[in-house]
């Protein structure tokens, strides 16, 4: 199959774990802020083929697990009022607010969707005129653009019973921060999909600020080898820069007119994230020629319970990068995908989810 099974090819991939081992002389740490990247990483058990010198570490990569609990909490007390109905994909289910979450919600009877895409959710607002529809927009710059499509074209059509919930991110402010912090990190194994919208420019102050490299990675064994033989390969020279291995999919310039949505339809804002505080201009505000399809400026008034977080739970730390998922006292025993306590065990994305399925 083009592009899958010569991306699992074991002898090529030993090939590059060879490479890798003979020009690799002192230890590194690589971070990958994907969490597609960490799900492949343990899937395919890449850490197993390196030298002692290259470590892998988990950054903020999961859209799901860096969103502050306080967002569900919201996304909860607007599906229990009456006139509204919830739509949203799937891995936001079972996501943990402070005291209950949307499936439980469901359950109790609340009318909340799950949508696989933001046209879905146009559908049934269309449908339930007299309903109050609300889209959970959340996701980093990948799906960012598909969000905006849907808000243009709710205006376009006259929906106006349509409304977004933005917790959209972007990446860059949270791997600068990760580096300001002091985290131990050598290099950046870039996020493909991300990549895909904004092509390699947003990265080019790492290098230039940092003197860190940053190399914008596939999802297969070959991507995630090639990836870690070219930022060794930049760390041994003292050559950091940004590069694409992912290139059958990234353009270095990305993709225009996505850009341009994001750019119509949103404005940066400092957002929150998990293990890293709040974050300048680091998440996406619906700009005011939007906001009649805002849920927060269209549903202000809405009872939101305390923020509660759970004891025990080092989903920050995890993101961080700074303590790895079996170092948690309730990994695997209290919290696993069947009962996640935190949201880096219920998300597919999530680091817990990964090492649970395949590093346990």
């Amino acid at each position: 199959m083009k592009y899958i099974d010569e991306y699992r090819d074991k002898e090529i991939a030993q090939s590059l774990a060879k490479q890798i081992a003979e020009i690799s002389t002192r230890p590194v740490k690589l971070m990958e802020v994907c969490g597609g990247h960490t799900m492949s990483i343990q899937k395919f058990g890449i850490p197993g083929l390196l030298p002692e010198t290259v470590e892998l570490i988990s950054g903020p990569g999961c859209p799901v697990c860096v969103t502050s609990r306080s967002y569900i909490d919201r996304a909860i007390a607007y599906s229990r009022l009456d006139d509204v109905i919830i739509t949203t994909y799937g891995d936001l289910i079972r996501v943990p607010g402070s005291s209950s979450t949307l499936e439980k919600e469901r359950a109790k009877g609340a009318n909340i969707q799950v949508v696989y895409s933001i046209m879905d959710a146009l559908l049934v607002a269309k449908h339930n005129r007299r309903k109050k529809i609300v889209f959970l927009g959340i996701g980093f710059e990948t799906t960012a653009p598909g969000t905006a499509a849907g808000i243009l074209q709710a205006k376009v059509a006259g929906i106006f019973n349509f409304y977004v919930y933005s917790a959209h991110k972007v990446m860059p402010p949270a791997m600068e921060a990760l580096i300001d912090e002091g985290v131990k990190i050598n290099g950046y194994i870039g996020p493909g999909h991300v990549s895909t919208i904004t092509g390699k420019g947003i990265y080019e102050n790492i290098p230039k600020k940092y003197g860190l490299g940053v190399v914008i990675s596939g999802f297969e064994p070959v991507d995630l080898m090639q990836t870690i033989l070219m930022l060794v390969r930049q760390i041994e020279n003292n050559n950091p820069k940004v590069e694409i291995e992912y290139t059958r999919a990234v353009k270095p310039e990305g993709n225009v007119k996505a850009q341009q949505m994001l750019d119509e339809v949103f404005e940066p804002r400092d957002d929150w994230w998990r293990g890293l505080g709040v974050l300048k201009d680091s998440g996406l505000k619906i700009k005011k020629e939007y906001e009649r399809h805002d849920a927060e400026v269209m549903i202000p008034n809405v009872e939101v319970e305390p923020l509660v977080e759970p004891k025990g739970c080092i989903c920050g730390a995890i993101l961080r990068g700074v303590q790895k998922p079996k170092e948690c006292p309730l990994f695997g025993n209290v919290c696993t995908p069947l009962n996640p306590v935190g949201s880096c065990m219920v998300s597919s994305e999530g680091a817990c989810q990964a090492y649970y399925l395949y590093n346990r």
